[in-house]
């Protein structure tokens, strides 16, 4: 492995979560310098959090680390607050097990930004922790903790965690018996990326998707999202010798999201793929690879009938811009959505349309066929009955783990072509 200097910053899943704007990142690098990012997308503004969003509370994030480290450092957002957000106490630390608030002691950090334990974030804006030494061991839960002693409006969050984290009344930033905070959430709050220093990742794959890649139907708190298992996937196989790069995944996955089209909102709640592919794609250092797996939205929320074209269109555009930083684009066929009550003959008809174009080559550098990987094959406009989690959309366990399973691992090979 190349030796490197300082960090290389990756953003992603947790491998998860705000999609800030919307998602969560956990990233890593290696102990060379370079890092790995546990991210989660920022997706919008909490309701019920206007006025005093979490003032005299303290929040504790659980975020799941896919790779071990020396050291870390978190990233904090206020994207849709609407006045600064004053935190005068933060912590890291290693959970004392699973789907606990309760801390190993030894690991407990408190936090610093430019060597202060205060910092104020400016609405709209994000900001950066100084590292610290913790270790962190693969397939260990991180309990990231703020304090907020005022309000500043709408909290940013990522709503679709499948993770439970934790608040507790007052400073109990550093509390390491988990035993006052009796509130749990399966929302991520404020925190937007953990980047765990680590001698395991050369690179990072992001997955820029909708609720599919945010794992909404997948058990909650089993880290069952397919970013999950390909994660594990790409792990155990460069542990068993294959020739293949050893990144990280970053899962930036925000439910409802789609290609084309905001939500509402200033700044938009679940901004567009093409809004945010700036930021939670591009923006991220040493990304190597990107896997696009949007577009069903498009068809099913259009109250008209989507616009096959326009949609590759803005695939297209993605692609464009991953290639001009030297990024390769994998890309995913739309799955089938019969019995969904979003389901018409048309719609099926353009996300037949979509997928064409996709398996035909015009669209990514490499092709993940999630459609035949998941469709009933005595039915192809359906999923297969054990691959559906019941609402003839979103995969179970299952089918999530059927498409980490059908990604071809040697598509992460290689660089973005001249041309596409």
């Amino acid at each position: 492995m190349t030796r490197k200097s300082g960090y290389a910053l990756l953003s992603a899943m947790v491998a998860l979560i705000v999609a800030l704007s919307a998602a969560i990142y956990v990233g890593v690098a290696a102990d060379d310098g370079s890092t790995h990012k546990r991210t989660t997308v920022t997706q919008g503004a909490e309701p019920g959090t206007e006025t005093e969003g979490m003032a005299g509370r303290s929040v504790r994030n659980v975020v799941h680390a896919s790779i071990s480290g020396t050291s870390a450092r978190i990233t904090l957002s206020n994207l849709y607050g609407q006045s600064p957000l004053t935190v005068t106490h933060a912590s890291i630390a290693v959970a004392a097990g699973s789907d606990t608030a309760a801390a190993t002691a030894e690991t407990m950090r408190r936090l610093t930004f430019g060597g202060n334990t205060t910092v104020v974030v400016p609405a709209g804006g994000q900001v950066m922790s100084d590292a610290v030494r913790i270790a962190i061991a693969h397939g260990s839960d991180v309990l990231v903790t703020t304090y907020s002693p005022t309000g500043s409006g709408p909290v940013t969050y990522h709503p679709h965690a499948r993770q439970i984290s934790y608040a507790a009344d007052g400073d109990l930033t550093e509390d390491v018996t988990g035993t006052a905070y009796t509130e749990q959430t399966p929302y991520w709050r404020y925190l937007t990326a953990l980047d765990v220093l680590s001698n395991e990742s050369d690179g990072t794959v992001v997955v820029l998707g909708d609720s599919l890649t945010d794992g909404i139907t997948s058990t909650e708190g089993a880290n069952h999202r397919w970013t999950d298992v390909l994660s594990d996937r790409l792990r155990t196989a460069v542990e068993a010798g294959r020739d293949l790069p050893r990144y990280s995944v970053v899962n930036q996955g925000i439910s409802g999201n789609q290609v084309l089209a905001n939500g509402l909102g200033r700044p938009a709640d679940n901004q567009s793929g093409l809004g945010r592919f700036g930021r939670d794609v591009l923006g991220r250092t040493n990304v190597k690879v990107v896997v696009i797996d949007l577009g069903v939205n498009d068809i099913l929320r259009n109250p008209a009938l989507a616009d096959p074209d326009k949609i590759l269109d803005g695939l297209r555009t993605m692609v464009r811009q991953a290639h001009s930083r030297g990024i390769k684009v994998v890309g995913a066929t739309l799955m089938p959505f019969q019995g969904h009550r979003g389901y018409t003959g048309a719609r099926e008809d353009v996300r037949q349309r979509i997928n064409a174009a996709i398996r035909d080559g015009k669209v990514y550098d490499a092709v993940v066929d999630f459609d035949e990987a998941l469709r009933d094959p005595y039915n192809p406009r359906r999923l297969r009955s054990d691959y559906d989690s019941g609402d003839r959309l979103h995969p179970s366990d299952k089918g999530y783990a059927r498409m980490a399973e059908v990604f071809d691992l040697e598509d992460l090979k290689g660089s973005a072509p001249a041309r596409l």
